[in-house]
């Protein structure tokens, strides 16, 4: 196979995607090539410590937040979901 086919299969080689041949491939290519040798070795290590850190909870807060700061750049940001009911003004009911 060319080099850049292995380097297109890097991404799936870090996520233990590849059939088991196709991986073993990729590391004896590795070795003849230290570029690829790097991004295999880094991108694993990388993913490796980013799955052993806690889990960082997405709360509704931080969606808002993120939110306002991508309008405050100039993106009109459009939802699907329906606004919440407490952003509704509530009248009093009159009997």
């Amino acid at each position: 196979m060319s080099m850049d086919l292995y380097k297109k299969l890097v991404d799936l080689y870090v996520g233990e995607e590849l059939p088991t041949e196709l991986a073993e491939e990729l590391e004896q290519a590795a070795i003849n090539d230290p570029e690829l040798s790097h991004d295999l070795f880094t991108l694993r290590q990388t993913l490796m410590t980013l799955k052993a850190q806690s889990k960082v909870e997405f709360t509704e807060e931080s969606h808002y937040r993120i939110l306002q700061k991508m309008q405050s750049q100039g993106v009109e940001v459009e939802t699907q979901a329906p606004e919440p009911a407490y952003w509704q003004y509530q009248l009093p009911i009159q009997g």
